[in-house]
C-alpha cells in the first residue's frame, strides 16, 4: 500500500503540472489583464506598460509560468487587482465552499445511494419507474432554472428561506443552496447505484449468502451494497472537484460569496492571478480526491490489493 500511494503521488506531479500549465495559458489567452485592471477607461501606453512591467507582463509565457510555480511553492499566490493577498481570497471563500460542498455530498450519499438500493431491490416495479422518470427530469433541468425556482418558491413567495445567504454562510443556509448544487449529481449516483445494485443482486456470492440463511438486510449491507458502491464511490470521489468549481452558478443565485462567486469575478474581471490561483487549490482538491477513492477500493473490496 505505502509503494502503491509514493508511485500516485509522484504520479500526480505532471498531472499537476500539465493541468496548471493548460489553466495558466488559457487564462492568458482569454483577455489582457491590463485591460481589466484599468477598467472601462482605458489606460495610456506609458501606464499600461508601467503595468505589464510590474506584473511581469511583458516577459515570455513560459517565463510567467515557472515565476509564478516557484511563488505558488513558497505560499504566493499573488495579488488580486484589487491589492488584496489571493490567499485571503481563499481563506475567506474556500471554508464557504467546502460548507456548501459538504451540504451537496451529504444529499448525494443519503437520498442518492437510498434512493438507488430501494429501486434497484424493486426493478421494474412502479416505484423504480417513479425514481427513473423524477431522475431524468432533474438531469434535464438546468441547475440555474432548478436554483431560481427554488429562490422563488422558498424564499420569495412562501418565506421558508432566505432569498440570498449571508455572508457567514452557516450550514442551515445552505440547506437549499446545497440541493441545487447536488441535484444532477444526486440524480446520476441514484441511476448509478440503482444500476449496479440491480446487476450484483445477480451474483453468485449473494445467491449463496441467501442460501445459507443470512438474514436479509445483512445480505444487502453486508454483501450486496458493499461490493456495488464501488462505482458510486468513483462518481462522487470525482465529483467533489467537479462540487466545487462548478458552484458558480448556484453561489451566484444565492449571493454566496464562495470560490465560484469569486472565480466568477475574476473572469469579469480578466484577473488572472485569482482564477490561476482559485484553479490550481481546485487541481490539487481533484487530484487527492481521486486518490482518496482508490484507497477506498480496498476498504469495499478486500479482493484488491495495491502493491
Amino acid at each position: 500500500m505505502g509503494r502503491y500511494v509514493i508511485r500516485r503521488l509522484l504520479q500526480m506531479i505532471p498531472v499537476f503540472i500539465g493541468a496548471t500549465l493548460l489553466i495558466f495559458l488559457m487564462v492568458n489567452v482569454m483577455g489582457d489583464p491590463v485591460a481589466g485592471l484599468c477598467g472601462d477607461r482605458q489606460c495610456d501606453p506609458a501606464t499600461a506598460a508601467r503595468l505589464r512591467t510590474d506584473l511581469g507582463l511583458d516577459k515570455p509565457v513560459w517565463q510567467q509560468y515557472a515565476t509564478y510555480m516557484g511563488n505558488v511553492f513558497t505560499g504566493d499566490f499573488g495579488t488580486a487587482f484589487n491589492g488584496q493577498k489571493v490567499t485571503e481570497l481563499m481563506g475567506t471563500a474556500f471554508p464557504v465552499t467546502i460548507r456548501l460542498t459538504v451540504v451537496a455530498i451529504v444529499f448525494e450519499i443519503v437520498i442518492g445511494i437510498s434512493l438507488g438500493v430501494l429501486t434497484g431491490l424493486r426493478r421494474g416495479r412502479p416505484v423504480d419507474t417513479t425514481v427513473l422518470l423524477l431522475t431524468l427530469v432533474v438531469i434535464s433541468v438546468p441547475t440555474f432554472v432548478t436554483g431560481l425556482l427554488l429562490q422563488l418558491l422558498l424564499g420569495v413567495e412562501w418565506g421558508v428561506i432566505k432569498p440570498a445567504v449571508s455572508t457567514e454562510a452557516t450550514f442551515d443556509e445552505l440547506i437549499v443552496p446545497g440541493l441545487v448544487l447536488a441535484s444532477v449529481s444526486l440524480a446520476y449516483v441514484t441511476r448509478l447505484t440503482r444500476t449496479s445494485i440491480a446487476e450484483n443482486r445477480r451474483a453468485d456470492y449473494v445467491r449463496t449468502a441467501i442460501a445459507k440463511g443470512l438474514p436479509r438486510r445483512r445480505v444487502i449491507i453486508r454483501h450486496l451494497l458493499r461490493n456495488s458502491l464501488i462505482p458510486v464511490v468513483t462518481f462522487i470521489g470525482t465529483d467533489i472537484g467537479g462540487l466545487m468549481g462548478g458552484a458558480i452558478v448556484t453561489e451566484r443565485i444565492f449571493n454566496i460569496h464562495g470560490v465560484g462567486f469569486q472565480l466568477y469575478q475574476g473572469i469579469l474581471r480578466q484577473n488572472t492571478q485569482t482564477v490561476v490561483g482559485f484553479v490550481t487549490i481546485l487541481v490539487l482538491v481533484f487530484l487527492v480526491a481521486n486518490l482518496l477513492v482508490d484507497l477506498l477500493y480496498a476498504v469495499l473490496d478486500p479482493r484488491i490489493r495495491y502493491v
